[in-house]
């Protein structure tokens, strides 16, 4: 399996430090110069042929700074600049491919790391052979430099850098390569180790059960398995503050001058929206996952979300499920925890499941309104919890027989935690004292939100 440790690191001296940003400013620099001996190929006016931005002169690049970042550091940061160009040139590909729904967007050439005078993305990438980590009490990194650097300052030529934090995986079978850059919005280094794990640690299903996973917009997953068991996180009070973030964040844009675009602030509100978002994500995957092998899960199947919003667009259901839930993100994450226990993930199409009446499978006569499904029939239930009965059934092509009431999970910035009204039933939750709006200094009922059928 495929990992990597992540971690800040400190330089030991103010000498280490100006090393260190030396070693990462070349390399910013190496790579603006790689790119724009390919971008002005690519954009030859005479036309172009992908072959011509292959012709770049990385050689004399790499004679030119290596004497900086040592011969292996160069050649390194010239391989990840052609990797990028690699996955321009499949995504435009895409693209242009009329039968491949896939990239919708134009992508555009690999970008630069900024300039000497306006400031630089500082990071560079070492390879695997050209540091090492001594993990214990007191954990260094250790980096290789040029020979220029090495004569300059009078140094041994291994940069010795201390390493912050335990690392998630100190028990590996081999590393890859190392990136380090500088967190201008923190002030701190940091650094991403890619490691292979043994085989040994993953684990193996307990029994031969399934799961499927609705994924939604103010209920963010909604899972039923084939024992029965159905599990609910809510996301309404994320969402909530993801929102008032983002209006925090466009308040201070508009205050911006004439030419600025952002800000230290606005920058650091980006970063806190996005932490506290993969926070939850993480933990609802962790959490989620280990129940689900508990179950005896074997197979998880995940609801893709391509037809259903292409039916039910909206800005606000856009928002939710792209920016704020990332649902690409979140399959690639369940993905990566449940292969540690050696429970697969498939996305599946899930349209209309919100929408089908379990009862009597009539899609035209049922109505939404907010969590609750009813139908003509006089079916009534929570809509998510029933669009990932229906969908699992559809997989797994058998019945569905509910053991229990399901358990409903609310975040509470830290975990995930059984909410106190998790075994009630939809008709239950609307006449609970704390759901319905009453006199009194009792809040009332959250506005109707778009939501994905």
């Amino acid at each position: 399996m495929k990992r990597a440790n992540t971690f800040e690191v400190r330089p030991l001296s103010p000498t280490g430090e100006e090393i260190l940003r030396r070693l990462l400013d070349a390399s910013a620099a190496l790579w603006n110069e790689t790119n724009y001996q390919r971008l002005i190929r690519y954009t030859d006016d005479d036309g172009y042929e992908d072959d011509d931005v292959w012709d770049a002169d990385t050689g004399a690049l790499e004679g030119r700074y290596k004497s900086v970042l040592g011969a292996s550091t160069a050649q390194q940061v010239i391989r990840q600049n052609t990797h990028a160009w690699q996955n321009f040139f499949r995504a435009e590909a895409k693209y242009y491919d009329e039968s491949n729904a896939t990239v919708t967007e134009k992508p555009n050439p690999p970008g630069f790391r900024g300039n000497k005078d306006d400031g630089r993305e500082l990071k560079t990438v070492i390879r695997n052979t050209s540091y090492s980590i001594d993990w214990g009490e007191r954990s260094r990194l250790e980096l290789l430099i040029g020979q220029d650097l090495k004569d300059e300052y009078d140094h041994t030529g291994r940069l010795r850098l201390e390493v912050c934090g335990e690392p998630n995986w100190p028990e590996y079978e081999s590393q890859g390569r190392l990136n380090v850059q500088y967190d201008e919005v923190d002030g701190v280094y940091r650094a991403s180790q890619p490691v292979t794990l043994s085989d040994d640690i993953q684990a193996t299903p307990l029994a031969d059960e399934t799961a499927a996973l609705d994924i939604g917009a103010n209920n963010l997953v909604a899972c039923t398995t084939t024992t029965g068991k159905q599990y609910l996180y809510s996301g309404r009070n994320l969402f909530r503050r993801f929102r008032e973030t983002t209006r925090r964040i466009a308040e201070l844009q508009s205050k911006l001058e004439d030419g600025q675009y952002s800000s230290k602030r606005i920058r650091h509100l980006y970063r806190k929206r996005t932490e506290r978002r993969d926070h939850a994500q993480d933990a609802l995957c962790r959490d989620l996952v280990e129940r689900l092998y508990e179950e005896g899960v074997s197979e998880i199947y995940v609801g893709g979300l391509t037809d259903v919003l292409e039916t039910h667009w909206s800005v606000e259901t856009n928002a939710k499920t792209h920016n704020f839930w990332a649902f690409a993100q979140f399959v690639k994450r369940v993905t990566c925890t449940a292969e540690e226990y050696g429970v697969g993930v498939n996305v599946r199409s899930e349209a209309w499941t919100s929408r089908e009446c379990p009862n009597c499978g009539s899609r035209e006569e049922t109505t939404r309104h907010r969590d609750t499904m009813t139908c003509v029939c006089g079916f009534e239930g929570h809509a998510d919890l029933v669009a990932s009965r229906t969908f699992l059934e559809r997989q797994t092509g058998s019945a569905v027989r509910l053991m229990a009431q399901p358990e409903r999970f609310e975040w509470d910035d830290h975990s995930w935690s059984e909410s106190p009204c998790s075994r009630e039933s939809p008709k239950e939750l609307r006449s609970h004292q704390s759901t319905t709006r009453k006199r009194g200094n009792v809040a009332p009922e959250e506005s109707a939100e778009p939501r994905l059928p």
